[in-house]
């Protein structure tokens, strides 16, 4: 790694998003208000929809504030009418951001987002501007000291396309988006419990960012995410883990 523990990112990251938990459960019940309107209440038949439950599984999420939030998608008396938007745009030292929104009222959620951006250092890009920077896909993170023959072996046979272990020992593996629910069927048949497993936008290289930029990088995600329109946060900025 080039002077930065991805480990110790993620833990970062994890450790953050824990201690937003209500507002984590407020987001998870939007999308799965949405995904339930758009594919119907089966998380069986309906992939969306099985991946917010997870989502509010993972989260500790009571089981009833689940099926309240399906209720309501299916015509259970929620007439709020949300749309997904996309914005990108760039933080510190160049970092590409792309921001995933929910919202009722888009020149409200824009104002929001531009304002996060600009005020630590960014700044609210055209569409299309950063997106090739990134990846969409399923990504699956395995702690260091699991067995990589075996998640090697799990992951190729469900029909994932990439398995990296990166110095730290963290295994990840990356498949598309169409196939992530049976890689994940596949782990957990196989006792394999990934750190963290989710579709996402996987950016395909890095900023490592030291100092008082990783600090105003930082700051700038803390106030994107605690957006109540912004779903979903990814970056290209990494952060030396003696910072």
């Amino acid at each position: 790694m080039a002077g930065h523990s991805k480990w110790a990112n993620i833990q970062h990251r994890k450790g953050r998003q824990d201690a937003k938990r209500g507002k984590i459960w407020t987001k998870i019940i939007r999308e799965i208000t949405v995904a339930a309107r758009a594919g119907g209440p089966d998380p069986d038949a309906n992939p969306r929809l099985r991946l917010a439950w997870d989502k509010a599984t993972a989260a500790n999420m009571p089981k009833d504030n689940i099926v309240r939030a399906i209720t309501r998608g299916t015509g259970g008396g929620d007439d709020s009418n949300y749309e997904e938007i996309r914005y990108e745009g760039y933080g510190v030292g160049g970092a590409a951001v792309i921001i995933d929104c929910m919202t009722d009222n888009r020149m409200r959620t824009v104002a929001e987002v531009r304002h996060a951006l600009s005020k630590n250092g960014g700044n609210l890009g055209v569409e299309g501007s950063v997106a090739f920077q990134f990846k969409h896909c399923g990504q699956f993170l395995f702690a260091p000291g699991t067995s990589e023959e075996k998640v090697m072996e799990v992951a190729l046979e469900a029909g994932a396309d990439d398995i990296e272990t990166d110095d730290d020992g963290m295994i990840e593996v990356t498949c598309e988006p169409t196939v992530y629910a049976a890689v994940k069927t596949a782990f957990a048949d196989a006792g394999l419990a990934p750190e963290l497993e989710e579709i996402v936008m996987k950016p395909l290289n890095e900023t490592e960012l030291t100092g008082d930029d990783a600090e105003k990088m930082q700051k700038m995600i803390d106030m994107l995410e605690g957006l109540d329109d912004v779903q979903q946060v990814y970056t290209t900025a990494v952060f030396n883990e003696t910072d």
